[in-house]
């Protein structure tokens, strides 16, 4: 388990960063056999990922909404994000067409959605917090001075940090 890392922290991250959202809506909970496979599709997904250092996968962060499940997902290309989702021999492809054709025979049971973000510039802030987000994705580094707000940190754009200074 994640231990809370005291202080003020960022991420420091250089090149082409993606973020990607991803979820499903369960819209006839009574119907668990219809969303459950879509439901029991992603961690295989996420570990296949997690074990590929290859893959462009930075990290994820799991979350729930009002619909259901999601996953924001980091990459470091969004070709690597597109090379992953259309591989038929990895976990996406082959789950993508099982959910067609249940989707054909059930239509409206569940969704799923996504969002792809190519980002420019990216800001980051936590205080106290176990490792999440950007920062466990990429590498957290302590906040210094010139960063200390947040107009400063998306100026940079980069997030190059710093050993901070001595107070």
């Amino acid at each position: 388990m994640s231990r809370v890392v005291a202080g003020r922290m960022t991420h420091r991250y250089e090149g082409e960063l993606v973020v990607f959202h991803i979820g499903m809506q369960i819209n006839k909970p009574w119907r668990p056999d219809l969303w459950l496979p879509v439901f029991a599709a992603m961690p295989k997904m996420l570990r296949e990922l997690s074990a590929d250092p290859g893959s462009g996968f930075l990290g994820y962060t799991l979350l729930l909404g009002s619909g259901g499940p999601y996953v924001v997902q980091y990459w470091s290309s969004a070709e690597k994000l597109y090379a992953y989702a259309s591989n038929p021999s990895q976990e996406h492809r082959p789950a993508w067409a099982r959910f067609n054709k249940t989707a054909r025979k059930a239509p409206g049971a569940v969704g799923i959605w996504h969002e792809t973000f190519v980002v420019e510039r990216a800001e980051s802030i936590f205080v106290s917090t176990k490792p999440m987000g950007l920062p466990a994705a990429t590498e957290a580094v302590p906040i210094t001075r010139n960063h200390d707000r947040a107009r400063a940190r998306i100026a940079d754009g980069r997030m190059i940090a710093t050993v901070p200074e001595a107070e």
